[in-house]
């Protein structure tokens, strides 16, 4: 090979190596690279001149949210609406306070209501089969998806634009909504597939610990119980149970809508119309009650032969509007929600090899939610990693944060943030707890405003009022535990200087 022809090599290879190196870049900066600089010259003063133009690369700035519109209708339904054309889809979600907290309005001991209902709804009707929704959704290019949660009891359509296919899958899903029969058969199915669910659960110990966690914490509230149900109260569900259900709950005035997509605003009002003038108007659900909160340290203990123990503890925390949310969601990433970084990982899996992942998560629901953090353990280091991940809280809360950890954190909930937004259907769940929750319009805007506002004197106080060592619920699933020990040992941890 000639001098010539390896010299073009060279420089072709080096010029991609680069362009791939600084593809952030911009178009200008890359054209600021001369063809002398791809030359292999490796002067040091040569490199460094050539780079100049990343001093001037601009800082991140906010990142652009979507434009959420507030549409209204006949009957004042909330709906939130954000109009996008890259793809010719409409995203549809209903969502009805009429969630597993809702399951006891019918009814003592009836959890696992709504969530029969989610499962059952497109299980035929008094004109159509299963297979006949199915198919009929499918030929026209549309996903529906029904489901129950805690809060919520929602129900999602995607589909083409197009509006001969778009008004035929909303009135097929309004009919489905409306006349479903949840006949028995179904209802048979979904009963033992049910029971085989939770027969499972038994033989899981991560699921059995955080099923006795929310039992534990929320006593007799209706967030208490899991949103599949019990063994005793799905038996209780029949076919006029779930109509009466859905004639009571799965109505337009508990409902908030969210449209996002390929949409006008007018046309976007259109729909919103159809859908609260085909449902029952009926009335919102009652308000759910506030939780008691515990004052002191609750143990629970589930006897399970394994090499591995199970922990989790926490607290009852906020509500999803709670003016704090914004700073307890950085407390919570900083103390245990970004992975191997946090503190709780480094103090339980770096410094000593107890675990191979420890998290916290802060959940937020209509009333007070739930901080916890969860791990597992060998056996023989149980009370060791208990009182590490103990004291670490306690510490996180006493402790002052420094600049340093805010900054960093503050930067990657930020940088992540666009994720949020990064489909249309991302920006439509987004929207919907958006309307649910009653939370402004220009949510998405001033969320990322409130973290880059967020000062250390805010994150501390959020801390010190929301995080409690002194007043946990910790369940455990092991071989053995000696109760009276561990109160010992989270009792030190508050007072270290006591002997006991």
């Amino acid at each position: 090979m000639n001098t010539q022809k390896l010299s073009l090599i060279l420089r072709i290879s080096l010029s991609t190596l680069i362009l791939s190196t600084f593809s952030h870049i911009s178009h200008a900066d890359i054209e600021q690279i001369s063809e002398e600089s791809l030359t292999p010259d490796f002067s040091p003063i040569r490199s460094l001149k050539n780079l100049q133009s990343l001093k001037n690369l601009k800082a991140r700035q906010e990142t652009q949210t979507p434009f959420v519109q507030e549409l209204n209708n006949a009957l004042k339904v909330r709906t939130l609406f954000v109009e996008t054309h890259d793809l010719p889809i409409v995203d549809i979600q209903l969502t009805f306070n009429a969630g597993s907290a809702q399951d006891e309005t019918l009814g003592q001991g009836l959890f696992g209501t709504a969530n029969m209902a989610a499962k059952l709804m497109l299980e035929g009707t008094d004109q159509y089969t299963a297979k006949q929704i199915n198919n009929t959704f499918e030929s026209l290019g549309a996903k529906v998806n029904v489901s129950a949660h805690r809060d919520m009891f929602i129900v999602r359509l995607r589909v083409l634009s197009e509006p001969e296919k778009l008004n035929a899958a909303l009135n097929l899903l309004l009919h489905v909504i409306q006349k479903s029969n949840f006949n028995h058969s179904g209802l048979n199915l979904v009963i033992s597939n049910t029971k085989l669910g939770q027969k499972q659960v038994q033989e899981n110990p991560s699921r059995l610990m955080n099923i006795r966690f929310y039992r534990a914490l929320y006593g007799q509230h209706p967030y208490a119980e899991p949103s599949v149900g019990t063994h005793a109260s799905i038996r209780k569900i029949s076919p006029e149970l779930l109509q009466q259900f859905r004639n009571q709950l799965l109505v337009a005035q508990n409902s908030n809508i969210a449209i996002t997509g390929d949409l006008s605003a007018s046309q976007a009002t259109e729909i919103s119309n159809l859908i609260v003038q085909a449902l029952p108007q009926g009335s919102a659900a009652q308000a759910i009650a506030e939780p008691t909160e515990s004052n002191d340290f609750n143990i629970s203990f589930i006897p399970h032969q394994s090499s591995q123990a199970y922990i989790t503890m926490g607290h009852l925390g906020i509500s999803r509007n709670h003016p704090d949310r914004v700073a307890l969601e950085v407390a919570n990433r900083i103390f245990g929600g970004s992975s191997f970084n946090s503190i709780l990982s480094k103090e339980l899996r770096v410094k000593r090899g107890l675990t191979y992942s420890a998290s916290s998560m802060l959940t937020t629901t209509q009333v007070a939610g739930v901080f916890s953090l969860s791990y597992s353990t060998q056996q023989d280091k149980l009370m060791e990693s208990i009182q590490v991940a103990h004291q670490s809280l306690a510490n996180f809360i006493t402790q002052p944060i420094t600049q340093q950890q805010l900054n960093e954190t503050k930067e990657g909930m930020l940088y992540a943030y666009p994720m949020t937004f990064s489909s249309n259907a991302n920006i439509n769940a987004q929207i919907a707890a958006i309307a649910f929750y009653g939370l402004p319009t220009d949510y998405l805007n001033t969320y990322q405003k409130k973290i880059n506002s967020l000062s250390l004197n805010q994150l501390q106080s959020a801390i010190k009022k929301h995080l409690h060592a002194d007043k946990l619920t910790i369940v455990i699933v092991a071989n053995t535990l000696d109760q009276d020990e561990l109160k010992r040992t989270l009792n030190q941890n508050l007072n270290p200087n006591t002997t006991q």
